[in-house]
């Protein structure tokens, strides 16, 4: 076991982990934080998207013991303290981009990743952004008016709050 501490959705944590336990299954089991979901377990969904130091990754492919001294954002730390949705939650919402729910909490963290590096994003660049992130639903049409609306509503926002 390897003790680690790192700050998860603005708070400091520590837990125990084996070293080659996923993140996922520490934020899931030991944190309660269901909203980052297991799905393929290899890398290639992206359901279990996380904002590792400010970065979209893969928490299934993630060793723990790496989130050691770093910060870490789940789609549960994007909701504001009075329980407000943040902006880029509000446009799935209004876009209707919330089909069966399971892609979504990955999809909304990878677009807070991608809307932080490319502010005014083209429609090939928003399409490219979620390459990496699947949908059974085949929403992606709604996922991707969502983040047009997001965008909209960053530039709208002059004190648009971080996640």
């Amino acid at each position: 076991m390897v003790d680690i501490r790192f700050t998860l959705n603005r708070a400091p944590v520590s837990a125990s982990v084996f070293p080659a336990q996923p993140a996922v299954t520490l934020l899931r089991e030991t944190f309660g934080l269901n909203g980052t979901k297991l799905g393929c377990g290899e890398g290639e969904c992206g359901a279990c998207t996380i904002l590792l130091d400010g970065e979209a990754v893969n928490s299934c492919l993630l060793p723990a013991a790496v989130l050691d001294g770093c910060r870490v954002l789940t789609i549960e730390g994007l909701e504001s303290p009075d329980g407000s949705l943040y902006r880029v939650q509000r446009a799935f919402v209004e876009a209707g981009a919330v089909q069966c729910g399971f892609c979504i909490p990955g999809m909304i963290m990878r677009t807070v990743a991608f809307l932080r590096e490319c502010p005014r994003p083209t429609d090939e660049q928003i399409a490219r952004s979620i390459e990496g992130n699947l949908c059974r639903c085949t929403g992606y049409v709604k996922i991707q008016e969502a983040i047009r609306l997001a965008v909209e509503s960053l530039g709208r926002s002059t004190a648009a709050r971080e996640p």
